[in-house]
C-alpha cells in the first residue's frame, strides 16, 4: 500500500515538474496579456486605431531569452534539469535565468507529489493539484503587478464550487456560504476602511480569492484561513525585509499573496488536520 502511494506520488511529483514549467509562462505573459487587451480596450473607446501587434499569448510566441531573444530550444527547457545544466545562465548572451524558474517548478513538483500521496492517481487528487495550480499562480502574478486576474480568481472559485457539489470537499451548503461570506467579508472590511480613512486598502481580487477559498473550504474555515493569512504574511514581510526589498516603506504589500500563502499553507497540513492545530479559529466547530 505504501509502494503504491509512493508510485502514484513520484507519477504527479513528475507531472508537476512539467506543469510547474508551464505555470512559469503563465505568471510571466498572463500579466503582459491583460495588459495589451486593457491598451486596446482603451483605444477602442477612445475612438483610436487600435495598434497591430504580433500574437502574444501562452502558447506563441516561442520561449527566448529576454536579454539577447535567443529562442529556448526543447532541451534548455527540461524543468529544473536545464537550469541546472546551464547553470543558470542564458546559452547564448550569458545573461542570469532567475531561480524562481526552477523553484515554481519543484514547489508545484512538491504539491502534486503531495496529492498524489493522499488521493493517488484520481480527479480528486488533480481538482486538489489545480487548486495548489491556481495558488501558485495568482501568489506570484500578485507579488509581481498588484493584480489578481478574474480568470484565475473564478476558475478556483468555480472549480471549488464543483469539486464539493461531487462530495470530494466540503457540503455544497457549506461552499456556497464559504463563497458568499467570503466576499462579503473582505468587502465589508474595504468599504469600513474607506469610510475611515478615505483609502482602498485592498482590490476587489481580494475579494473574490477569498471568496474561492471559502468555496474549497468552506464557511467555517474562513476564520483560519484569515489568521494563516497573517502568518504567511509575517513570514514573507520577514523574508523581504532580510533581503532589503521592503527598505522603502511606502512600496504598497498586495494582501493577495497571504491569502494564496494561507490556502496553500492548509493544503499542506491537510486541511482535515488545520482545526486540531487552531481550535480557536474554528468557534462554531467543523462541518
Amino acid at each position: 500500500m505504501v509502494a503504491g502511494a509512493m508510485l502514484d506520488a513520484a507519477i504527479a511529483g513528475v507531472l508537476g515538474l512539467l506543469i510547474g514549467s508551464f505555470l512559469n509562462v503563465v505568471i510571466y505573459r498572463f500579466p503582459k496579456m491583460l495588459e495589451r487587451q486593457w491598451s486596446a480596450e482603451c483605444a477602442e473607446y477612445s475612438g483610436q486605431p487600435v495598434k497591430e501587434e504580433e500574437p502574444f499569448n501562452l502558447v506563441v510566441p516561442r520561449s527566448r531569452c529576454r536579454e539577447c531573444g535567443h529562442q529556448i530550444r526543447w532541451y534548455e527547457n527540461i524543468p529544473v534539469v536545464s537550469w541546472l545544466a546551464l547553470r543558470g545562465k542564458c546559452s547564448q548572451c550569458g545573461t542570469r535565468i532567475s531561480m524562481r524558474y526552477p523553484v515554481v517548478e519543484l514547489v508545484t513538483a512538491g504539491f502534486f507529489a503531495l496529492c498524489g500521496w493522499r488521493w493517488g492517481i484520481t480527479l480528486h487528487a488533480a481538482a486538489w493539484a489545480a487548486f495548489a495550480a491556481l495558488l501558485i499562480c495568482l501568489f506570484l502574478i500578485d507579488m509581481d503587478t498588484q493584480i489578481l486576474p478574474d480568470d484565475l480568481n473564478y476558475s478556483l472559485l468555480w472549480l471549488g464550487l464543483i469539486v464539493s457539489a461531487l462530495g470530494w470537499t466540503v457540503p455544497l451548503e457549506s461552499a456556497v456560504w464559504g463563497a458568499a461570506l467570503g466576499y462579503l467579508v473582505f468587502w465589508g472590511i474595504f468599504q469600513a476602511f474607506k469610510l475611515a480613512t478615505g483609502k482602498e486598502g485592498m482590490g476587489y481580487g481580494d475579494f473574490k480569492l477569498l471568496a474561492a477559498l471559502g468555496a474549497w473550504l468552506g464557511a467555517h474555515y474562513l476564520l483560519a484561513i484569515i489568521l494563516l493569512s497573517s502568518i504567511v504574511g509575517a513570514v514573507i514581510g520577514i523574508l523581504l525585509i532580510i533581503v532589503g526589498k521592503l527598505a522603502n516603506k511606502d512600496i504598497p504589500m498586495p494582501f493577495g499573496p497571504y491569502l494564496a500563502g494561507a490556502g496553500l499553507l492548509s493544503l499542506a497540513l491537510s486541511p482535515a488536520a488545520v482545526p486540531a492545530l487552531l481550535p480557536f479559529a474554528f468557534p462554531f466547530g467543523v462541518h
